[in-house]
């Protein structure tokens, strides 16, 4: 028996161990479980064999992608076109901000949705072919700036910020991975297909790979340099898991995505969720600001469980849904038009010459309008550094 006033001591979670946890989960989604896939990914070749390994994963990552990589394109146009007049022709956004949702949002996807029209009228593989390119060259882009948004706003979460020097010597470095990784390998020109479109690539001049090469190794160093410096003034290290993410982004996401054969078809969904877990971070400090007074809006579950359904409907549709129905209209009435001036036939584009074009249009249109989002310019990335204030966990 205990007396009146004893209490008896209830197992909580710390904040500490609830803050320890919560790193522990944004190291992981943000590239850490990159780490721990790579030796999954040996083991499962060590145990079933390369083909099969490869049949299996591929089988997997091509239906989650109706989870994880559709809906993270999906949610780019959600939150890109919210309130899209106002902030195209009212004062939601500064002049210069303005000029690029404009040409973010109207220009560049006139433009490519008339490259593509052409590529399918006409039939012209090597259009399309040019188009496919285009979408190669700017996915590392894509990737290194995504990378550079991990640590530079991660580390501003934890009260670390780096100098004007220090980010111009990452963002180099985040550039010469993406030119390293284009030319690399050297490219003499040959015909491949993607998406059931078969063209011949663009050649890459031969001493392109060595160049970009050395500006790689160059710019690494100087990366080593400024981290060590800002170590010798302050000795403080920039926060482990946005330095992991930026790192594995750079190196085993761009540079060296075909080090393994199985996780190649891994790293687009680990990128996806990378870019996820910002989303989820902005749009869920923003719904709780609604969520409380003077708005008393939705809940934050609601708010934030609609978004995802959305995306992941928005998603089938774009790339599963619409790009099917079409091919398959296609297929029944025939080609467009039976051969190009070119002489080339209708058959060059494959089977699925919607879902080639609209997978296309939709990536290099997604990498325009995260040019916009993810800007210090607009006002709403303000949320991403809005710290958790419900469960001591500062995320």
């Amino acid at each position: 028996m205990t007396s009146a006033g004893a209490t008896l001591p209830v197992p909580v979670a710390t904040p500490r161990r609830a803050a320890l946890r919560a790193r522990l989960a944004e190291f992981l989604l943000v590239g850490g479980a990159t780490l721990v896939l790579f030796p999954l990914a040996w083991l499962a070749r060590r145990a079933v064999g390369l083909d099969a390994a490869e049949l299996a994963i591929g089988f997997l990552t091509f239906h989650a992608a109706s989870v994880i990589n559709d809906p993270h394109f999906a949610v780019t146009y959600l939150l890109f076109y919210k309130d899209a007049r106002r902030r195209a022709f009212g004062g939601a956004f500064a002049p210069a901000q303005r000029a690029r949702y404009l040409l973010a949002g109207l220009l560049v996807p006139a433009a490519l949705l008339a490259w593509a029209i052409g590529a399918l009228s006409t039939g012209s593989a090597r259009s399309m072919g040019f188009m496919i390119q285009l979408m190669f060259l700017l996915v590392g882009w894509h990737y290194v700036k995504q990378g550079f948004g991990v640590l530079t706003v991660l580390s501003a979460r934890r009260g670390f910020r780096f100098g004007p020097l220090e980010r111009k010597v990452i963002l180099a470095h985040c550039f010469a991975a993406w030119a390293y990784a284009w030319a690399s390998p050297a490219d003499p020109g040959r015909e491949v297909e993607e998406k059931g479109v078969v063209y011949t690539s663009l050649a890459h001049p031969p001493a392109l790979e060595p160049v970009t090469g050395l500006a790689f190794g160059l710019s690494a160093l100087a990366l080593l340099w400024v981290l060590a410096r800002r170590w010798r003034v302050e000795r403080r290290p920039p926060p482990l898991a946005p330095l992991a993410g930026f790192l594995i982004t750079i190196w085993l996401w761009t540079v060296y995505s075909s080090l393994d054969r199985l996780m190649v078809y891994v790293i687009p969904a680990l990128h996806s969720v990378q870019y996820l877990y910002f989303v989820w971070l902005m749009k869920r400090n923003e719904a709780r600001d609604a969520e409380g007074p003077p708005l008393f809006g939705r809940p934050t579950g609601l708010r934030l469980g609609l978004l995802a359904a959305t995306a992941v409907g928005l998603g089938w549709v774009v790339f599963r849904g619409a790009p099917a129905l079409l091919d398959s209209a296609h297929g029944a009435h025939g080609a467009l038009v039976l051969s190009s001036s070119g002489g080339e036939a209708m058959s060059d584009l494959g089977p699925t010459p919607y879902f080639a074009a609209v997978y296309v249009f939709v990536n290099i249109h997604h990498y325009f309008m995260d040019n916009v989002i993810w800007r210090r310019e607009n006002p709403e990335t303000a949320y991403l550094l809005r710290q958790d204030d419900r469960g001591g966990a500062t995320g």
